[in-house]
């Protein structure tokens, strides 16, 4: 299936940047919309990326989103709002996050955590690559003792300069293992002004917003332009906050509670809520451009996992949770995602980022970080558990992918066969960045599901 990618005229660098086309069909009265927008150098056209997305890499994200090392992710809910009060948590139903047992998390996941499985190490040589296998999330057991000595150091490294989000702590008490599966992202009910609060902080004080925008979250806002006064930086910044808002509305107008009989939830897509969240007319055009961002998100993180394939290439890289057969195929699976990655056509080009002089760029990456990771704090105050816990994920994929595309020298300096401290990925962030780009593919995938049965409205 032919991609239908056309190159732009090269040499004019990021200023000559050209559009994304995105052609959405809404209701009967309404006509398509097409939505244009600055991304690189190099024009593509919405039905190459949803080929590649929907027939080549979705289906294969849904099976690895299946497989154990990434349907358990270890995650506080309990951590208390850092900005403002509490106004109590949601005490609907849907909300509610259940906890995974201990005895249903795979021993190579909690290795280090269960004395069960410690005790059943024996002696302490295996009892230190049980720990040391933990540690670093996804490491062969079976190393030198050099490469144990580099672990020790690599784990000593202090990379909080690198992280561009608020990471739990894992060895919290608080801290508990989620099954994904088993609570799915969907429409909880979970509104009004304390969720308003939170995306209200999002992009009022700690997002770099075009002029035009003065409330975003208003769908009547007006709409005069969507880049002025803004940097190449800071309009990347606000693109990739509101696609990350569009994707997970995406997600509740698609998963929606439709109704309740005898007890028995029917989740489903809602046309309503769609159009309300994402329609021009009823969004007075803030809608698309929505919708078109989440497109810009989803090649920021596309290029990430591009980027750090060779990480995971590495012999010493295992996704290690006990079942040797499983983790075996859950790496060719994973290194079948990073093929496809690496063979899509045209990348964003984070290259032109930052590259003005070094001290003015040093400083701007800075700010870029320091207000990411304060969007992953704002987090902790969701009073939606469920609600909490997938924005806690998605914002530290996103988080994780940004580390990764800023990473670039130090992944290419990778030793083979043993830890570096340049470039690190915990099993926690390995989970988070896989799972928050299903759920970008999931969003893509559904938008053609919205379209279809929009189009068979009429």
């Amino acid at each position: 299936m032919s991609l239908g990618f056309r190159r732009a005229v090269s040499g004019q660098g990021a200023a000559v940047a050209v559009q994304l086309l995105v052609t959405l069909s809404f209701l009967p009265s309404l006509v398509k919309t097409q939505v244009t927008g600055v991304l690189d150098d190099c024009l593509c056209d919405i039905d190459s990326i949803d080929n590649f997305n929907n027939y080549k890499i979705f289906p294969k994200l849904k099976k690895l989103q299946e497989r154990d090392y990434f349907r358990y992710y270890k995650v506080n809910l309990k951590r208390p709002c850092p900005f403002w009060a509490e106004d109590g948590h949601c005490s609907i139903k849907d909300c509610h996050v259940e906890p995974c047992p201990e005895s249903k998390i795979p021993v190579g996941i909690k290795a280090g955590h269960s004395n069960k499985y410690l005790q059943a190490a024996n002696n302490t040589k295996e009892l230190e690559d049980c720990e040391q296998a933990n540690k670093l999330g996804a490491i062969n057991s079976t190393l030198s003792n050099e490469s144990k000595e580099a672990f020790i150091d690599w784990a000593r490294y202090d990379d909080s300069q690198d992280h561009f989000c608020e990471l739990d702590d894992e060895r919290s008490p608080a801290a508990q293992y989620v099954d994904l599966l088993l609570n799915p992202e969907r429409y909880t009910g979970y509104k009004g002004s304390s969720a308003w609060r939170v995306w209200n902080s999002i992009y009022e004080e700690n997002c770099f917003k075009p002029r035009s925008v003065y409330r975003p979250l208003n769908p009547l806002a007006p709409s005069r332009g969507e880049d002025d006064g803004l940097c190449l930086e800071k309009r990347v910044f606000y693109k990739l906050i509101s696609g990350l808002h569009a994707s997970i509305n995406l997600h509740l107008c698609a998963n929606y509670l439709l109704e309740e009989t005898w007890g028995k939830p029917s989740w489903g897509p809602n046309i309503k809520e769609f159009k309300r969240r994402f329609d021009p007319v009823e969004t007075k055009g803030e809608g698309p451009r929505r919708l078109k961002n989440l497109y810009f998100l989803y090649l920021i993180e596309l290029r990430a996992l591009s980027k750090v394939a060779p990480y995971f290439e590495r012999s010493i890289v295992d996704l290690y949770t006990g079942n040797l057969e499983e983790d075996a195929d859950t790496k060719t699976l994973l290194l079948s995602i990073f093929q496809d990655t690496k063979s899509f056509p045209m990348h964003f080009d984070e290259k032109s980022m930052f590259a003005g002089d070094k001290k003015g760029a040093k400083s701007l990456k800075e700010e870029f970080r320091l207000h990411f990771k304060n969007i992953s704090r704002i987090m902790d105050c969701v009073g939606c558990d469920k609600c909490r816990l997938w924005g806690k994920l998605q914002t530290q994929g996103l988080g994780t992918a940004l580390k990764i595309l800023f990473s670039e020298k130090e992944i290419q300096k990778l030793p083979e066969n043993s830890p570096s401290k340049g470039f690190q990925l915990t099993r926690q962030e390995i989970v988070a960045l896989l799972n928050a780009f299903g759920r970008l593919s999931t969003s893509i995938k559904e938008l053609q599901n919205f379209k279809a049965l929009l189009q068979h409205k009429r």
